[in-house]
């Protein structure tokens, strides 16, 4: 497996593969064909969502205004569902025509170009071939980590600022999201809801809620944020490793432990499945997400190796199924309320895990081979087209107050 800076990733969003990856492309053409015109030609989910997202904003701002953008709804003999035509121009005439692919994550590749090869820099592939390395040698998952990136310590200090720097700055905001859909910033809303009365659940809720939902509001704004593992998930782990940092006593250290953990969750399921809505759906981000989250808050709390397993087994077992369908093709609705419910349901995962890891049956790599291949049986409707489900069915409110 690669290294988890390739995982977290700090960027803009609102989305790792329709904004952070075909930036990237769109870079690397401009530096092969200085002071050349584009035509860029979308497929798949980048044609679909790719207003929604603002692909075609980030292509025109890194390849020129003059840039043509078609977006190709029809075309359905593609290998990859995020695939992207780039057509370069002599005045009229096409001099070269590239194709790409937007993976996920932020990663791409480009037919006929060398790979960017970045090295494999973990030993294992599955959880049981890590799991048994540790017991092996008597260490926490996050020791297996940092003793294999020995310099990730550093990396992931600077993930964690910007975690909470995007906790801070959605708790701040105010107003209506951009996009038409007229959704309003509720994280600064719930976080100040204080009722002499509640209970510490409602307390937890709300403000574990609150610090999701102000990541997934920055991300919806275009602000900075994490890939954790995505921009459409990044809301999850944030949420809940900042909750229990304010609320548990735990230390910065723990912290970055179970960063290290829940990185390695991410990579274990990238590399095995997928953290891609165009490819797997929405449990392939949210779902991932929370197995992460649930995963790193085990370790967090010293927890053993296989309640570890058991808290991000029950995560993705129980995300199995969940559709993309963006409203409009904007990350916001259902995208934010589903960062902060991933959030509680890292939480629940966490207690499970605690009292009843000694009956679990379904092992992490069973459950990451089960999330991919129910991903690839979703129909491609519910795979961040918006063409279903929500997307379909939602009518956004007009001036006179009507919606569904």
């Amino acid at each position: 497996m690669k290294s988890l800076k390739e995982l977290f990733q700090t960027g803009c969003g609102p989305s790792s593969s329709h904004t952070m990856a075909p930036q990237k492309i769109a870079l690397f053409f401009r530096k092969k064909y200085p002071g050349k015109r584009f035509r860029v030609i979308l497929y798949g989910s980048l044609a679909h969502t790719g207003k929604g997202h603002g692909t075609d904003t980030v292509l025109r701002k890194v390849l020129g205004d003059d840039t043509e953008i078609v977006f190709n709804m029809t075309e359905t003999n593609i290998e990859h569902p995020n695939t992207l035509d780039v057509e370069v121009k002599d005045g009229t005439e096409t001099i070269a025509k590239h194709r790409a692919y937007s993976l996920g994550g932020g990663a791409f590749s480009i037919v006929g170009e060398p790979a960017v090869i970045t090295p494999e820099v973990y030993p294992h592939d599955h959880f049981a071939d890590i799991k048994a390395y540790c017991l092996d040698k008597d260490i926490r998952l996050s020791d297996y980590v940092f003793e294999t990136e020995p310099d990730i310590k550093d990396y992931l200090e600077t993930i964690w600022d910007a975690m909470t720097d995007s906790i801070k700055r959605g708790l701040s905001a105010e107003g209506v999201l951009p996009g038409g859909l007229n959704v309003r910033r509720k994280a600064r809303y719930l976080y100040l809801q204080r009722h002499i009365d509640e209970s510490p659940e409602t307390r937890e809720n709300r403000l574990v809620c609150s610090y999701a939902f102000a990541v997934a509001e920055e991300n919806a704004a275009g602000g900075t944020i994490v890939t954790a593992p995505t921009c459409g998930s990044c809301g999850v782990l944030p949420a809940t490793f900042f909750y229990v940092l304010k609320t548990r006593g735990v230390t910065r250290d723990a912290i970055i432990r179970g960063l290290a953990v829940a990185g390695l969750i991410g990579n274990l399921i990238k590399k095995n499945a997928s953290i891609s809505g165009a490819e797997c759906g929405c449990q392939a981000e949210i779902g991932s997400a929370c197995a992460m989250a649930a995963g790193g808050l085990a370790e967090i709390f010293e927890l053993g190796l296989d309640q570890i397993e058991y808290a991000t087994e029950i995560s993705i077992e129980h995300h199995l199924g969940l559709t993309c369908d963006p409203v409009a093709g904007l990350v916001q609705i259902p995208c934010i309320e589903r960062n902060a419910v991933a959030a509680m349901r890292a939480l629940n995962s966490l207690s499970l895990a605690d009292f009843l890891f000694a009956t679990r049956t379904v092992s992490l790599d069973t459950i990451i081979e089960v999330m991919y291949e129910t991903g690839k049986d979703l129909s491609n409707r519910y795979r961040e087209t918006s063409e279903a489900g929500m997307a379909k069915l939602y009518h956004v409110p007009s001036d006179k107050g009507d919606k569904k």
